[in-house]
Order: C-alpha cells, then sequence, then structure tokens
C-alpha cells in the first residue's frame, strides 16, 4: 500500500471544490458566466455546437437573441 501525501485543504471559493459523499446521483451546478464574459465587448459572437454556427447577438434594448 503506498501512501499519499495528505491533501491540501481547498478554499470554499475555489471551482475545484467537489462534495464528498452519497450524492454522487445529483448533477453538479451548471458553469454561469456572465453576458459579459460572453460577448467580451462585441455586439455579436459566434458559438459552435454539435458541428453548427450560431449567433449570439445583443439588441438595442440589451436583450440576446440566439440564431442558426
Amino acid at each position: 500500500m503506498i501512501n499519499a501525501a495528505p491533501k491540501e485543504p481547498v478554499p470554499a471559493s475555489d471551482p475545484r471544490q467537489t462534495v464528498e459523499g452519497p450524492a454522487e446521483s445529483e448533477t453538479p451546478s451548471p458553469v454561469l458566466l456572465t453576458s459579459h464574459e460572453v460577448m467580451r465587448g462585441q455586439k455579436a459572437v459566434g458559438i459552435t455546437h454539435n458541428g453548427a454556427l450560431y449567433r449570439l447577438q445583443t439588441t438595442r434594448q440589451g436583450k440576446l437573441i440566439l440564431t442558426k
């Protein structure tokens, strides 16, 4: 048997933190991004999904439109 080094504690705010225990069947929380992070200051960005190209754009009213 090989002794592993003790794990360094992970801060609660660290995204690498995992939940241990019998809750394996629970769905993990989805990644949360702001529209600012996705748009990167642009009016429109391209997103590929399953080989198809989609366009995500912001309107003058500040809404988002996703088109194929």
